[in-house]
């Protein structure tokens, strides 16, 4: 564990090295997150509700998606890489290290511009998401879920490539998960909500979560859990099963 914190520690700071490029970067993203606000803010002052769904909801449900994708995009941005990284024998040089090689992989680089997520989120649901201390424990609950569900369903995608030899499927997943997750889920026809709720899990990431905030459920909260921890372990199992097939590029890299 000590390796892998100064590994992220490292990445950190390489991010951080250009210190006024940094901080651009992070307010580019936090302008285009605030974009989508004032989008949804003025479709609503014009419709008021869309099954069940008003401002204040879409609001939670863009905190929830902006800080688990920029927990995952940002601060463990290689999982958008891994497919990358086994097609063109990239893994080499994480074979050779005493740590485990996907926690290596997911601690080793630092997306500067989704860092602009970690901070527009939990500022959105602080200012406009009405927090008290229930919702906020709830908000951080669906994050924490959200951000399992996303970071293991983008490394069982990137994991494909160990089969396939190509990077397509993990660029297409993660284009998926992002836009679906991007709406609320009720807004999609019947056939297309059961997809998002057993293929790609969108509808975890972000609407359920959403929901929970208004209107805590138990069951729907254990259901989140559950998915949560599956989803992640299928990205590990699915990780460990590929480095058994895989074979070096010769290509030495830092990952």
């Amino acid at each position: 564990m000590r390796a892998l914190r100064l590994t992220w520690s490292s990445a950190w700071q390489e991010a951080r090295a250009n210190r006024s490029s940094f901080w651009f970067q992070v307010a580019i993203m936090v302008v285009n997150d605030l974009v989508w606000i004032v989008f949804w803010a003025l479709f609503f002052n014009r419709v008021d509700q869309v099954r069940g769904w008003d401002l204040d909801q879409v609001i939670v449900l863009f905190a929830v998606l902006t800080t688990s994708a920029g927990l995952v995009l940002g601060l463990m941005s290689n999982v958008r890489r891994i497919g990358e990284l086994v097609s063109s024998g990239g893994l080499d040089a994480v074979l050779v290290l005493p740590v485990p090689p996907l926690s290596h992989i997911l601690s080793r680089r630092v997306e500067t511009v989704h860092v602009g997520d970690v901070f527009f989120g939990p500022l959105l649901f602080a200012l406009a998401g009405h927090p008290n201390p229930t919702r906020t424990a709830v908000f951080v609950f669906g994050v924490v879920c959200a951000t399992l569900i996303l970071c293991g369903f983008l490394v069982v995608m990137g994991s494909t490539a160990f089969l396939l030899g190509r990077n397509e499927a993990a660029d297409l997943g993660f284009h998926a998960v992002l836009l679906f997750s991007s709406y609320p889920v009720d807004l999609y026809g019947a056939m297309t909500r059961v997809f998002l709720y057993a293929v790609i899990p969108a509808a975890f990431v972000t609407s359920v979560p959403a929901r929970l905030v208004e209107h805590f459920s138990p069951g729907w909260a254990a259901a989140t859990a559950a998915v949560a921890v599956v989803v992640a372990g299928l990205g590990l199992a699915a990780f460990t099963a590929g480095l058994r097939r895989y074979t070096s590029g010769a290509a030495w890299s830092s990952a």
